[in-house]
């Protein structure tokens, strides 16, 4: 058995069932509700003696889509966790994804009552033609119709995921959707460019010719509308992608931005102790047979050299708005000379280019930066160590 995450490292839970499969969607997932869900819930408990962190300061339940566990399902899920860990007394926030066709004012009730008060609901798109093609199985009024029912339940951290650059989409239906999914007040909302996977039917269509990609033109103009509108709603940008009301950041994924520590369990879940990252397998099968046998379900392994730590540091970071703090990227990448990093280097030439800004320190994305900050992020992930004297 592997050592133990230190106490209040993050803990994500993968549960991997979904109803359809979406055509863009490249995490692990199996389609179909007949499946035994309770011998999942029985495998990560199972793990989670293992492996879970003791009081885990946040909890994130993704997938998949963990709103089609039952109440009955939830309810062993989390009093079992709570058993190992400790959660309902440590986390400061505790977040489940749901789907519009999964979440009804009852589901989101047993929820906020079993210790889950932040739910996270997949909208993507109010455009019939385009959940069609996504492979959605829900309507624009089942979307809206979670939200409400999930407010009424109680909830009062409420987020909302969508997407935009679909094909055929125009800036004018995107202002028009985005507005009526903040006319109900969500807390916080994630807007992210639909993005062309390997191994996604996406990719595999648009390869055929099947699909056409939004021309980049269109796609920056969506960019800059996500935050024109949503800034005039009142929701600040604290990421590239991710708005939310003051006090609704989340902070389960602040701490994937900042490169910290956390532990995941179910099939395909990833985790990070110390600087070690390693991956369960992406197979139910394969990570049930390894609890089977009393193992860990670990498939692989690997510690990045430190020059590698540190440009993953400046990678994510850079991408809050807060910015990036030099001092901290080493203490993350565990950089042992100041003198010898050749990140603030690199960010003093961005700085010249109009890329990045710096203040107080801190370096962050300027307005021309922010839409090219894969190609910002590039270059630091390029990052060399100095030769030695």
């Amino acid at each position: 058995m592997r050592e133990r995450a230190q106490p209040g490292t993050p803990l994500y839970v993968h549960l991997p069932y979904c109803k359809a499969k979406c055509a863009y969607c490249d995490f692990y997932s199996l389609a179909g509700e007949e499946a035994d869900a309770g011998s999942v819930v029985r495998a990560i408990l199972s793990e989670a003696e293992r492996r879970a962190p003791e009081a885990p300061r946040t909890v994130f339940f993704g997938g998949g889509t963990p709103s089609m566990l039952s109440a009955e399902h939830w309810r062993q899920l989390l009093d079992g966790l709570d058993e190992r860990t400790g959660f309902r007394t440590s986390a400061e926030e505790v977040t489940a994804e749901c789907n519009p066709e999964s979440l009804d004012r009852d589901k989101a009730s047993a929820l906020l009552e079993l210790g889950v008060p932040r739910l996270s609901v997949g909208i993507q798109s109010l455009r019939p033609e385009t959940l069609e093609l996504f492979g959605r199985v829900h309507s624009a009024d089942q979307g809206l119709a979670a939200l409400q029912a999930a407010r009424e339940a109680g909830c009062r951290d409420l987020s909302a995921d969508m997407i935009y650059a679909a094909p055929g989409q125009t800036e004018a239906e995107w202002r028009e959707d985005l507005a009526a999914v903040l006319a109900l007040r969500p807390d916080h909302f994630s807007a992210y460019n639909l993005t062309y996977e390997e191994g996604t039917l996406f990719t595999q269509w648009l390869r055929a010719g099947r699909l056409e990609q939004a021309p980049e033109e269109l796609e920056l103009s969506l960019f800059w509308a996500t935050r024109e509108v949503g800034e005039a709603a009142g929701y600040g940008a604290y990421e590239v992608s991710n708005f939310s009301a003051p006090d609704h950041q989340c902070r389960h994924n602040v701490n994937y931005w900042y490169n910290g520590p956390y532990v995941g369990l179910g099939p395909s879940a990833v985790s990070k102790v110390g600087f070690t990252r390693s991956g369960n397998p992406r197979s139910l099968n394969r990570w049930l047979a390894a609890l089977d046998a009393g193992d860990d379900p670990i498939e692989w392994d690997e510690t990045p050299d430190p020059i590698e730590r540190l440009g993953e540091t400046w990678w994510l970071g850079l991408r809050l708005g807060e910015g990036l703090d030099p001092d901290r990227a080493r203490a993350t990448a565990g950089w042992a000379q100041a003198r010898d990093d050749p990140a603030p280097g690199l960010a003093a030439r961005m700085v010249e280019q109009g890329l990045l800004a710096e203040r107080g320190g801190r370096f962050r994305l300027t307005e021309r930066g922010l839409p090219l900050a894969d190609a910002v992020a590039r270059e630091f992930l390029a990052l060399e160590a100095p030769s030695p004297a």
